[in-house]
């Protein structure tokens, strides 16, 4: 059998649980050094097709009006697509000039956008889905720790803009389960009960199904909740 890509051309897709590829990169917020320069902070790594692109215009109006919510969770933005810096910034000065979105004007993007006309950096993330196009990064999202490790990749296709309350809550889920050291039933929001880990002896099961420990309640033994108010959910 034929291969129709090149060896040096086939990268393993980072996976959930790794340590976020490195990189250096120019960016409209100046040169950075990746995961480097953001230890200490979560990051949201996303890629996006096109500049001058409505789905993609729109989600980084969206990121932009949004960033002080992400950046109130200790989380830095930081785009990407493989066109240039001086695109990037022509498509920027559009947005803030021209462009109008659910009733938001003047919208300035003040978190860096990569520049990566080589596609190095897309390739390394898997951002380049050649069944979906082979020149235009798919609309990939990383979530990465203070640590620098992967922790959640969302991709969407080139026509789908993501759902930013869906973003805002997989981080806050993040967040919440390493702070706490609790998991999230399906379709949990904040202020909702979170699962408690399960027992690890007989003993304590017993107790958790009589009710003994304390604000935690049981479906079965294998199953217990415990309410978790919003405001314990801030990480300032």
């Amino acid at each position: 059998m034929t291969n129709t890509m090149e060896e040096k051309d086939i990268i393993s897709m980072p996976r959930i649980g790794d340590s976020a590829p490195s990189f250096t990169a120019v960016t409209t917020q100046g040169n950075i050094s990746f995961p480097q320069d953001y230890r200490g902070k979560w990051v949201i790594l996303f890629s996006h097709p096109a500049d001058f692109t409505p789905v993609c215009t729109s989600e980084f109006m969206t990121f932009a009006k949004r960033e002080p919510e992400f950046a109130r969770l200790n989380t830095q933005l930081v785009g990407l697509s493989i066109d240039g810096l001086y695109s990037h910034i022509a498509w920027l000065r559009t947005i803030k000039d021209k462009i109008e979105f659910r009733g938001w004007k003047n919208v300035e993007v003040k978190f860096p956008l990569i520049e990566d006309i080589t596609m190095e950096i897309a390739r390394k993330y898997g951002m380049i889905q050649p069944g979906e196009s082979s020149t235009k990064a798919v609309r990939a999202v990383f979530f990465i720790d203070p640590k620098g490790i992967i922790r959640t990749i969302i991709y969407y296709p080139l026509s789908l803009g993501r759902n930013f309350n869906e973003l805002k809550r997989v981080l806050i889920g993040l967040q919440t389960a390493d702070k706490y050291g609790v998991a999230l039933p399906a379709d949990w929001e904040p202020g909702e009960d979170v699962i408690v880990p399960p027992a690890n002896s007989c003993g304590s099961a017993a107790d958790r199904m009589a009710g003994l420990e304390k604000d935690v309640y049981c479906k079965d033994w294998f199953f217990c909740m415990k309410p978790m108010a919003k405001e314990e959910l801030e990480m300032a």
